[in-house]
């Protein structure tokens, strides 16, 4: 059966995940209704947010007690769905033996020794992390989470496709500020893309249009989306994001149909970001393009760019590849997507923070962040969600087995560590070959660049 006061605390918590008072008496009821292992994440969660309250500490101490044993199934209630475990404490006569108490420990917390439990466990659990995240790197590039300002759901029709033109532009709510590390691209993208657009003055006196785009590139898992969703929010514009899967249709002419549709809703809505994830897929060669209607649409997405019939000021383009040289070379000449932006596994601090992320909602303690930033070289921010994934799946099956929940620890860490390679790897096998053959004009010599010093060419 539920209980509804813990129920209603619990949909207060999700309220306000930040109310360290109220997690900690939530997990307190959970305790005394048994379920241990919910308490532990919640404790573990307020200890994030206040490592040194001694409350939530002692709560800590208490979810984890190693002390429990099974109701007879006599006992428990009828339908309950497992046998409810409660604290015991030492036998009595022992010499360390707390003073006999009129009601169980998981009654109240007024008749119980915190500072014996905390000695019977060196203390209580330890901080979470021992080295912080770098300032400014609280929010990482490439992380797979949810961004906290995504709209509603875009409504589809009844067969299932989304309509362009129904769709909300959405408020980025991120900046570059909150990209963790990779400083270089920040201050390209600084130079080259958002001081010309801050500064209307200038950019009039020199005649500089708020036409323009930019392609990022780079292996995938990297945070291209992410970055751009940031640009959105440094420049105080819209952001329209787009997928293969919203415009290609293989009924002829939708697909042109749904591009014009995008480009008007982010006309409509300037100064607007309109981001185009894939663009390899919706913008390929049309020598590569094996049916007319792949070239209709590369045609079409030319048109548009090229505003033959609209105005396109205050409508910024971006757009995301994995594979740059599949791209048609119309869509990189200038005036379209003339400037290029290279995005590449997180450095250092970027590691650090996507690690935090993926860690800090998690049961954990003595995490190195500095550590594993340090060993996680190559790694996307896609493996490092991974990483996290996979160790904590390791305390999870452990605290099955051994019946007792435990936090995640460095030995998890690195336990997942050596389970996991870069899968970034087949994509710089393919750009091997392109930067080494194919590469004429120079236009992938920063690639080139990198890859020498990471000892890939």
């Amino acid at each position: 059966m539920t209980d509804p006061l813990i129920d209603s605390l619990t949909r207060a918590v999700e309220a306000a995940p930040d109310d360290v008072r109220l997690r900690a008496h939530l997990a307190e009821l959970l305790i005394g209704a048994g379920r241990n292992a919910e308490a532990v994440t919640h404790c573990a969660i307020a200890l994030q947010h206040a490592p040194t309250d001694d409350a939530a500490r002692a709560l800590m101490t208490r979810a984890l007690s190693p002390q429990a044993v099974q109701v007879p199934s006599e006992q428990a209630p009828s339908g309950a769905p497992a046998p409810l475990e409660v604290a015991v404490p030492p036998e009595s006569g022992s010499p360390e033996a707390p003073a006999p108490s009129s009601s169980p420990p998981s009654e109240g917390t007024g008749d119980f020794d915190w500072r014996r439990a905390e000695e019977d466990l060196d203390g209580g659990p330890a901080a979470p992390f021992v080295s912080s995240v770098p300032s400014g790197s609280s929010v990482p590039s490439g992380s797979s989470g949810s961004d906290p300002a995504l709209s509603e759901p875009r409504p589809v029709s009844a067969d299932g496709h989304s309509r362009p033109a129904d769709w909300e532009v959405e408020r980025a709510g991120v900046c570059l500020a909150d990209v963790g590390g990779m400083t270089e691209v920040k201050n390209r993208l600084e130079a080259s893309f958002l001081a010309p657009m801050r500064n209307p003055e200038l950019r009039r006196l020199y005649g500089k249009s708020l036409r323009g785009g930019l392609l990022l590139y780079g292996p995938p898992g990297t945070g291209k989306t992410f970055i751009a969703r940031a640009i959105a929010g440094e420049m105080g514009a819209g952001f329209l994001s787009v997928t293969i899967s919203d415009i290609l249709d293989p009924y002829i002419g939708n697909s042109e149909a749904n591009l014009h549709s995008i480009f008007q809703q982010a006309r409509a809505h300037a100064p607007c970001v309109l981001f185009l994830d894939e663009l390899d897929a919706i913008g390929i060669k049309r020598s590569l393009a094996r049916s007319s209607s792949m070239r209709s649409t590369v045609n079409q997405l030319l048109e548009e760019l090229d505003g033959v019939s609209s105005n396109n000021e205050g409508v910024y383009l971006l757009a995301a590849t994995n594979a740059p040289w599949d791209i048609d070379p119309a869509l990189r000449r200038p005036g379209r997507l003339d400037r290029t932006l290279l995005v590449l596994p997180p450095d250092e601090p970027a590691r650090a923070a996507i690690l935090h992320t993926h860690l800090r909602e998690r049961p954990v303690e003595g995490i190195d962040l500095r550590a594993l930033a340090r060993k996680t070289e190559g790694l996307t921010g896609a493996d490092l969600s991974h990483v996290c994934d996979s160790a904590a799946e390791k305390a999870l099956m452990d605290s099955v087995r051994t019946g007792r929940p435990r936090l995640m620890t460095m030995q998890d860490m690195y336990a997942a560590l050596k389970e996991i390679r870069p899968s970034s790897g087949p994509w710089f096998e393919t750009a091997r070959a392109v930067v080494e053959y194919s590469d004429a004009s120079g236009e992938y010599e920063e690639l080139r660049k990198w890859m020498k010093r990471h000892r890939l060419l």
